[in-house]
């Protein structure tokens, strides 16, 4: 039992995985706007169907962003969709 080791993690689950640090930053995005997404479309109080349609998507499409489903969605078409829904998704580069 005492064999245990934490690491602590970089603030980056996929980095933490192994993903390379380019990789892992772009699939942390996605992840980060489909929570995003989510919380609005569940405040919004939309079913799947009326969501689909604010969105232009189908609503198979919907419920595979609602579970998650990232490897589903380019981080491009998830800014897409955050600005159908009336975000404002924008993007910040550091050095």
């Amino acid at each position: 039992m005492n064999d245990i080791t934490l690491t602590e993690s970089s603030g980056n689950v996929f980095l933490d995985l192994g993903f390379p640090p380019a990789e892992a930053e772009v699939m942390r995005l996605r992840a980060e706007v489909m929570i995003r997404m989510e919380q609005h479309l569940r405040a919004q109080g939309w079913t799947q169907a009326e969501a689909a349609r604010h969105l232009g998507v189908t609503q198979p499409r919907i419920s595979r962003l609602l579970q998650g489903k990232w490897e589903d969605f380019s981080l491009d078409m998830l800014l897409t969709l955050a600005a159908r829904a009336g975000l404002h998704p924008s993007l910040k580069l550091a050095a």
